[in-house]
């Protein structure tokens, strides 16, 4: 387990000359800013006074408190808001609205997804702090994006994979038992949106170093789904192939699946000629000198005779067995675990991936506060020289005002404290 440097200036990430002011809520804008914070960013997260980003609120599960209760905080935030600094200021009043464009003027980066010119009416949109701050690069998250009929439509996750064609390709055929269209399990469109933004921003950041001059980026939930249809779009775009539902089935490569074995499944995912011809050596089997099976195309074509037969072998021998019979074939072989038993993965744990922070220095909890330890996924990003760096548990809510507005604006503790009694923070 990864947990946070003893020292208390940990190595500064790539970038982390860079500061964010982080202006969205729930996941795509999120997955975003947390990216550029593991790599080094200072981000600074604006949330609603009193009730901050949603998925403070989407529960359960909540984070339990010191006698194991569970509290009113969802655990979903924890998943993306890791080394950001919480701050809470009301934009909805002019006060509010002057701290964060007094903060935007000195951020490299500003990431939203309120609606399309929703933040037009505060004088928070691009136009309004690009000419504060032209070197702002400002990311806009929407589901439909700035432009055409449906640009002023909320989108979310769940809707942007029904109307994208994504549900059509996941679950089981019509007939199949459970079949119809289903969502993916966790909102990866969102993360896909997150990590293309992210994307984005480094490229408008290296174009600044030439131009000088911040931009507009406008990201679509809806535009992103598109793209990720990868290989199954290509095969509508250039072949006029409609793809239907499949379950956990390939539909160019065979056999790529999951599989029965004596004690329950396992996967396959034979993904050539020699994995398929090394599979059958190490099974007692000659369907690789099978005419029909030899080829990939053969095996897709011949798919409805191969399965069957491929079944019926796997269920001879129980899921460990034939792990360790495949493993050192290089044909990729692997249990279907549940999230338990993937964390518990012994290569899960060797690469470090679950981490724990500690909110508050020593775990001396404030007042009103029940949760201090809080657990995520490490970041997957490995730079040998400038690797990701962990700062900032998930933050309470709140829990940084002061600090940031100190540090970044010059104000004094009476001065926060007058804007806190009127309700601006």
């Amino acid at each position: 387990m990864l947990r946070p440097p003893a020292s208390s200036q940990p190595p500064a990430g790539a970038l982390s000359h860079l500061r964010v002011l982080d202006l969205s809520r729930v996941l795509a804008g999120p997955w975003c800013t947390q990216n550029l914070a593991d790599l080094g960013a200072d981000v600074i997260k604006v949330e609603k006074p009193g009730e901050g980003d949603d998925t403070r609120h989407w529960g359960p599960p909540f984070f339990p408190d010191a006698s194991g209760q569970p509290t009113q905080e969802a655990c979903y935030f924890a998943a993306c808001n890791r080394n950001k600094r919480s701050i809470t200021v009301d934009m909805a009043t002019p006060e509010g609205q002057q701290l964060i464009r007094e903060l935007a003027s000195t951020s490299d980066v500003l990431v939203e997804n309120f609606k399309t010119g929703g933040l037009a009416r505060y004088g928070l949109d691009y136009a309004s702090l690009s000419a504060l701050n032209p070197r702002l690069i400002y990311c806009s998250v929407t589901g439909f994006g700035q432009t055409g009929p449906y640009a002023p439509r909320a989108g979310y996750d769940l809707l942007i994979q029904a109307m994208s064609g994504l549900m059509s390709i996941t679950g089981h055929a019509d007939g199949q038992p459970g079949g119809g269209p289903l969502r993916v399990g966790v909102a990866v469109i969102d993360l896909f949106t997150g990590l293309y933004a992210t994307s984005a921003i480094l490229a408008a950041l290296e174009a600044r170093h030439h131009t000088g001059r911040g931009q507009h980026i406008d990201m679509a939930l809806l535009d992103v789904a598109m793209a990720v249809l990868a290989n199954q779009g290509a095969g509508f775009l250039n072949a006029g192939n409609i793809p239907g539902r499949q379950g956990n089935t390939h539909p160019s490569v065979v056999p790529y699946q999951d599989f029965p074995t004596r004690d329950g499944h396992m996967l396959l995912a034979i993904g050539n000629d020699g994995q398929f011809a090394r599979f059958c050596e190490a099974a007692g089997v000659d369907w690789a000198r099978d005419e029909r099976f030899a080829s990939n195309a053969g095996r897709v074509t011949h798919r409805a005779v191969l399965i069957p037969m491929m079944a019926e072998l796997t269920r001879t021998r129980a899921t460990a067995d034939w792990i360790a019979l495949l493993q050192d074939k290089a044909v990729p072989c692997g249990p279907i675990n549940n999230v338990g038993q993937a964390f518990d993965d012994v290569q899960v744990r060797a690469r470090g991936l679950r981490i724990e922070q500690q909110r508050w220095p020593a775990g001396q909890l404030p007042p009103g506060q029940a949760v201090d330890t809080v657990a995520s996924t490490a970041s997957p990003l490995r730079l040998s020289d400038t690797p990701p760096t962990l700062r900032h548990a998930p933050p309470a809510l709140g829990q940084h005002t002061e600090d940031v507005l100190r540090e970044r604006l010059g104000l004094d503790a009476g001065q926060i404290e007058a804007l806190r009694s009127r309700g601006v923070v």
